[in-house]
């Protein structure tokens, strides 16, 4: 068999399985896409630090100034499966590139804005950018590695995930220290211009090709109506602070709607023999997929909603800097980053295991947190509750990396793109609900009581129970794999050929 030259001179992994050669390049391509991808990230929580300059600085309201944060995400989460089918009909490298450079334009337009609706212009194309970027990197995963390198890789992505979304604050709050003026954030995007550069011109040496699928075309009608479906969810969430949910939650009812079409659309194809945007056979025939994505999507409602609620407890509550605030949780990110790569080797050996672990250990850390700060003199509270925060980022860090890996491992990689992208969205979806919940939770603790500690506990509370429903689905899934105990083959012997029919 043969397979295509990439652009460094090696071969692109042949997807169908028996004549795979490995890339030798490919370590070194999965480092330009972590680097990707740690950005695009970063951005979704590294701004937030920044929003009281931002609002000072450009005379902007607190609803204009939100829509900078809350923008990004939503356009990253409108754009991730469309961009994951493109890339799997196309050519993933091409994408990912193209993504990468409007980022680094599109940061540069944001630290460049006069005004705040320059600014958040160029957020929701930043976001965009993002979202088209962001299912290429597991597809590019699954394209170059194989067996136990394959797990090992998505254990970088996993720290990748877990550092992004839990140093965000430190980042952005080191960067304010450090810029000083009034002008100070617009280095919170300007840093990602250096760096973008130099990872779009490794990218162009590095990143394999895709092979073509010769099944190219893209499902206008199904793009069009998960793009409204994912929209209509997403509105009353980022729009929460400013009233979104109580004013706008028939969109709730309009977004399930659209997405029951959706799926019935994607079905239509499916038994026409068409190629949909999404096929619904990984969610009934691939093993492990649905459930992984459940867990993921539960799991990021605590997860990144947390962070929001230590920086209003630290900030406004022990009357922290930013750059204090960021550093308080550090011991999470930490813990996580750490866990993460150790995971990846251990996954093929304990499977689902790992998750229920993990998500076991996140729940208790971050219920000693709470437990912790709700008792702990306030001055020594940090410190106190800094070794049951980094235990509870070791927990975290069994979760993120062995589930991408557990609920993709089955996924052919003539599928990988579309659905890492659908994986991205849930979670999106989760963080969205997480950031707009758990936030909205505190104030209301905060404005009956007058109680930080009060407020913080039953935030996190929410947040834990959120963690819980995802261990639940998760000891579901290891116990019910304990008892098939089903002779599994590896998917890229089938990646070519229709998504093997196994009930999950």
């Amino acid at each position: 068999m043969t397979a295509s030259t990439s652009a460094a001179g090696g071969r692109e992994p042949d997807t169908r399985g028996d004549g795979y050669e490995p890339d030798p390049q490919r370590w070194r391509a999965l480092w330009v896409t972590l680097v990707a991808g740690f950005m695009s990230l970063l951005d979704v929580t590294i701004v937030a630090v920044a929003l009281p300059t931002v609002q000072q600085d450009l005379h902007a309201s607190p609803a204009q100034v939100q829509w900078v944060v809350s923008g990004y995400a939503l356009t990253f989460a409108l754009a991730l499966v469309t961009a994951g089918r493109l890339g799997d009909a196309l050519d993933r490298r091409r994408i990912f590139l193209l993504a990468l450079g409007g980022f680094v334009v599109f940061s540069a337009a944001c630290g460049a804005a006069p005004d705040i609706t320059l600014l958040v212009a160029a957020r929701l194309a930043q976001g965009l950018a993002a979202g088209f970027m962001a299912p290429q990197n597991s597809a590019l995963i699954q394209q170059m590695f194989r067996g136990a390198e394959r797990g090992r890789a998505f254990g970088f992505f996993g720290a990748t995930v877990g550092i992004s979304s839990a140093a965000g604050p430190v980042t952005g709050g080191a960067i304010l220290a450090l810029a000083s003026g009034d002008q100070g954030w617009r280095w919170i995007f300007y840093v990602n211009v250096p760096i973008g550069i130099l990872a779009v011109l490794l990218g162009r040496r590095l990143l394999p090709r895709t092979r073509r699928s010769g099944r190219g075309r893209v499902d206008l009608p199904g793009v069009l109506l998960l793009g409204l479906g994912v929209l209509a969810l997403m509105c009353p969430l980022v729009l929460a602070e400013s009233g979104g949910i109580e004013h706008l939650w028939w969109l709730f009812l309009a977004g399930a709607a659209l997405l029951t079409v959706f799926t019935w659309w994607q079905r239509r194809l499916v038994a026409r023999d068409e190629q949909p945007l999404l096929d619904p056979r990984l969610f009934t025939s691939v093993r492990g997929y649905a459930v992984g994505a459940g867990i993921g999507t539960l799991y990021f409602v605590g997860f990144s909603g947390v962070w929001l609620v230590f920086a209003l407890f630290y900030q406004r509550g022990l009357d922290f800097s930013p750059l204090r605030s960021g550093l308080a949780v550090t011991p999470f990110a930490l813990g996580s980053a750490s866990a993460a790569v150790v995971s990846g080797r251990l996954v093929e050996r304990y499977g689902r295991l790992l998750t229920v672990c993990g998500l076991a250990g996140v729940i208790a850390g971050l219920g000693g947190t709470a437990l912790l700060l709700r008792l702990a003199p306030l001055d020594l509270a940090p410190w106190v509750a800094a070794p049951v925060l980094f235990l509870g980022g070791v927990g975290g860090g069994f979760v993120v990396s062995p589930n991408i890996t557990m609920t993709l491992r089955d996924v052919p990689v003539r599928m990988a793109g579309a659905a890492g992208g659908a994986l991205q969205t849930g979670q999106r979806l989760g963080a969205a609900l997480g950031t707009a919940a758990l936030p909205g939770l505190f104030y209301l603790v905060l404005g009956r009581d007058g109680d930080y500690r009060g407020a913080l506990v039953t935030a996190l509370g929410a947040a834990l129970a959120g963690m819980a429903a995802s261990l639940a689905l998760a000891v579901f899934d290891w116990r019910r794999d304990r008892r098939r105990n089903p002779h599994r083959k590896c998917p890229d012997e089938v990646a070519n050929a229709p998504v093997h029919a196994r009930q999950t």
